[in-house]
């Protein structure tokens, strides 16, 4: 008996550093931050969150990850930097049957959101007016994109024995009903366009992208998107040197 109780998996000693907002102390608008707070909340692991004030990297920093900016974690106090690779490293140690699995069953709800954040950036970059409407459409086109793939029905929604045909998805995320990857990447990336196109290009996701939405709504219901999300202010305050006055 002994010795099986000996072999009980250890719960991992994981301390996730991300980076701190505009009073030294809160969490910083990073996505890749908020990307590996919401797999590790998800995966279920006890771990501690560290912010890290980037204006004055504390010494302990300079001497545990020199060069380096968050986010980074320490798994057993071995120090991992790039945060892909954490990522694999999540999913690969953490499994079943004691932590779920995140990966997504479709490659598509990986790619369909690939580029909404590139068109965004050159969206709120783009400083001349006459140009403003074409890089506004190519971010809607993106949205669009997004919500004809929240909207279509994944192959396990569609059963074949009902008579009734599903042609709207209701599923809440993007490969089905529970938050994977793919959301972890996308939704920071769109809290973020939500918030800064609002305020500096007056720009709102249409009504009528119900996909989004939907999806959309369902993520903020959920603590581990809700709570990891940086303050309004956070956001606003990283855009407002980026996005410049419209002449």
């Amino acid at each position: 008996m002994e010795s099986r109780q000996h072999n009980a998996t250890k719960e991992p000693e994981i301390e996730l550093f991300v980076k701190a907002g505009l009073d030294g102390e809160n969490i910083g608008n990073c996505p890749f931050c908020q990307r590996l707070f919401m797999v590790l909340w998800l995966k279920g692991v006890k771990f501690n969150v560290t912010t890290v004030d980037m204006t004055r990297k504390p010494e302990e920093l300079k001497d545990l990850a020199p060069g380096t900016n968050p986010p980074f974690l320490l798994f057993n106090k071995e120090l991992k930097t790039d945060f892909i690779k954490i990522e694999e490293f999540l999913e690969q140690t953490l499994g079943p049957p004691t932590y779920p699995h995140l990966s997504p069953k479709y490659k598509e709800s990986f790619d369909v959101g690939s580029d909404i954040f590139a068109k965004f950036s050159a969206y709120i970059k783009n400083p001349r007016k006459e140009a403003n409407i074409n890089f506004e459409k190519a971010l809607l086109r993106e949205f669009q994109r997004l919500d004809v793939y929240l909207n279509t029905p994944l192959p396990e929604e569609i059963d074949q024995d009902s008579v009734e045909d599903i042609t709207i998805s209701k599923r809440k995320f993007l490969d089905g009903d529970h938050l994977t990857l793919a959301d972890c990447n996308l939704l920071p990336k769109l809290h973020i366009i939500k918030i800064a196109a609002k305020k500096y290009r007056d720009f709102e996701i249409p009504a009528d992208m119900t996909g989004v939405w939907r999806y959309l709504n369902n993520a903020y219901a959920c603590d581990e998107f809700s709570h990891t999300c940086p303050a309004d202010e956070e956001i606003e305050h990283t855009y407002a040197s980026v996005a410049r006055k419209m002449t």
